[in-house]
């Protein structure tokens, strides 16, 4: 699949769907997640190496303690492409799971 650079309209379309993705200046999207501690943001780091490696396509992710800060954008493309926003709704989903499987661990003590 060749990558494309995505339109303005194709942007602001895709981020309805990521209500919580920031734009920054149409080039790349990122957004902060918040976790109960260092541990639990290095797991989750480690999780989201595994979806970039099977996409083939890499976040910059910052880590911050207990906050993890990933952007998304297409080198290839020099902005953003249908890989970022793929690759921003499975880390979405994947939050979603991490963060229903945490409370439950923390409920089962």
């Amino acid at each position: 699949m060749e990558n494309l650079k995505l339109t303005s309209e194709q942007i602001h379309t895709q981020l309805k769907l990521l209500p919580d993705w920031a734009d920054i200046d149409e080039l790349k999207i990122n957004k902060t997640f918040k976790f109960s501690n260092f541990v639990e943001a290095l797991s989750f780091i480690n999780q989201v190496g595994t979806l970039a490696e099977t996409a083939k396509h890499h976040p910059d992710i910052h880590l911050y303690y207990n906050q993890l800060v990933f952007e998304l954008w297409t080198h290839d493309v020099q902005g953003l492409s249908e890989k970022d926003f793929d690759l921003a709704i499975k880390i979405e989903e994947l939050y979603t799971n991490f963060v229903v499987e945490s409370k439950t661990e923390e409920s089962d003590y």
